[in-house]
């Protein structure tokens, strides 16, 4: 599975989220939902989740291999800092 396309839109929250972004793959399934977030060291890319009604956030959609949270993860990012 190929990442085809990325798209990234930064958002002024006034807290951690820094951007939205939505990824496509093969140019046939996307994926809405991930943010870019201001961590203590660099940013991380967070899968699109839910809160549930106890108040945690569960992922709605998220890779089973780790190999392919890192592609996604660096595909995001880059993304991102090509918009700074």
């Amino acid at each position: 599975m190929e990442i085809t396309d990325v798209r990234i839109k930064k958002v002024e929250s006034g807290n951690k989220t820094k951007a939205l972004a939505s990824i496509t793959f093969d140019e046939v399934f996307v994926v809405h939902g991930l943010k870019v977030v201001e961590g203590l060291e660099e940013d991380f890319v967070v899968m699109p989740s839910r809160k549930s009604s106890t108040g945690e956030y569960k992922d709605i959609a998220h890779p089973l291999v780790q190999s392919f949270r890192d592609e996604i993860t660096k595909k995001v990012l880059e993304a991102y800092n090509n918009l700074e």
